[in-house]
């Protein structure tokens, strides 16, 4: 019986060409491995995109809570302040209209009252005279 052998392939037989096949091999192996950490490296990336882009969206909505909060606070203190320039109109008004009771008494009687001259709260008011005693209100803001 005879058995039919297959010729050498010149690879098989040749050393250099069976280093080159190892080298082929060992490049593939590395070139897989780098495509792993590739891989790996990238999930890594996204995860922390991910986790960043979560933080943002919570600091995002804290400061947005925080502007709310702010402006339903100026809202108040700017009625708060339309009242009260309201009632320092209102009592300038009628300072005035005292003084000027005041100015006919004096030119009636002939006595100096001494009459104060009533500031302008409303174009000046860090000239106004400073108030030696506390000043009570009813107004609970």
């Amino acid at each position: 019986m005879a058995t039919v052998q297959k010729p050498a392939s010149s690879s098989d037989s040749d050393p250099r060409y069976a280093n080159i096949d190892e080298k082929k091999r060992k490049r593939m192996l590395s070139n897989r491995e780098s495509a792993r950490r590739s891989r790996m490296k990238k999930q890594k990336l996204l995860e922390d995109l991910v986790n960043e882009v979560s933080a943002l969206q919570k600091n995002n909505t804290q400061i947005c809570e925080k502007i709310k909060f702010t402006t339903q606070r100026f809202v108040k203190m700017e009625a708060s302040n339309s009242v009260l320039r309201a009632q320092v109109i209102e009592l300038t008004e009628s300072l005035q209209c005292l003084n000027s009771m005041l100015h006919m008494a004096e030119d009636v009687s002939g006595y100096d009252v001494g009459i104060p001259e009533i500031p302008d709260p409303l174009m000046k008011p860090w000239q106004l005279p400073c108030a030696t005693q506390p000043i009570c209100s009813t107004f609970d803001g």
